[in-house]
Order: structure tokens, then sequence, then C-alpha cells
């Protein structure tokens, strides 16, 4: 188990080889596969193209791109990333109660039903309803694995440019 400096996340890695160490700036194409603490995966880039990204560009969780930094292309490792370092922790600020009214009438809520707010500017935030009475219903705009440690198993397949 290899421990990483300012980090609460753990290591396990294998090198194949020594070629030049992977830093921040690169960009690399990795496949992984992402599992929860009970083993259900949640994500997986092996039956599908690697996945191609600039480490340090923001563009991954804090804790994925501290897992890459180091490795070699053919090197494997297996992290577990914290919440703070994934998804964040979950917030109350991001549950709201909302009146039945104003939920289209074409819509029949049901926990666990996904839908879209539309914003103001035209964006939309994604929410699950997580609760249903006659007069509201909760909406959950937390990202679905907030408040979870996360387990990657990380290939290095190849160091682009």
């Amino acid at each position: 188990m290899e421990s990483v400096k300012g980090s609460n996340a753990n290591y396990e890695s294998k090198r194949k080889n020594t070629l030049a160490t992977i830093k921040e700036g690169d960009t690399v194409k990795v496949h992984y596969t992402g599992t929860i603490a009970d083993g259900t995966v949640f994500d997986s880039s092996r039956e599908r193209e690697p996945l191609e990204v600039t480490l340090g560009e923001g563009k991954l969780i804090p804790g994925f791109e501290k897992a890459v930094v180091g490795m070699n292309v053919g090197d494997t490792s297996k992290v577990t990333i914290p919440s703070e370092e994934a998804y964040g922790e979950k917030r109350e600020d991001m549950v709201i109660d909302v009146d039945r009214g104003q939920i289209p009438p074409d819509i029949k809520p049901e926990v666990g039903q996904q839908l879209q707010i539309q914003q103001k500017d035209g964006g939309a935030i994604p929410v699950v309803i997580t609760e249903v009475t006659d007069e509201t219903v909760q909406l959950d705009a937390n990202h679905p694995l907030a408040g979870q440690e996360l387990t990657f198993e990380i290939e290095v397949v190849e160091v682009v440019g």
C-alpha cells in the first residue's frame, strides 16, 4: 500500500515499467472501473475507448487525478477515494421541498424519479425526488455519488503527445 502526501485516499499500485512518470499537465489515456463501498460498479471505460484527459484541468475528481500522477504507462492502481476528494459530502442545502403545484401536471412524482429543473439562464439542474407528500415534493440536487467513498481500478494506457 502506497500513501500519497496530503491525501486521505488509499492507493495500491503495480508498476510495469519505469518510463517517464506522469505529471500534472500531461494528457493521458486511462481505463478505469469505479465502484461504491458495496462493490457495485457505477462506471467503467472497459467496454469503450479509454478516457483521455489532461491532468490538472479539473475535469476529474481530485482523488482520481492524484492517483494517476506518478504512474507510468502500463501501471495499474487501485485507489479508494474519500467523499471529500470525490463528489463531496451530501449537502442539506441542496435538498429542497417544493409545492406539488410547481411540478408540471403531466408528471406523477415518485421517489427515485429524476427530473431537470430549468434555470433562468437556460441551464438545467438534475434532481432526484426523495420524498412525496400530498402537499410537497422533496428534490435532491446533490450528485448521486456525494457522500460516498469511491474505489477505482486504474490502468494507464498511453501518454498522448
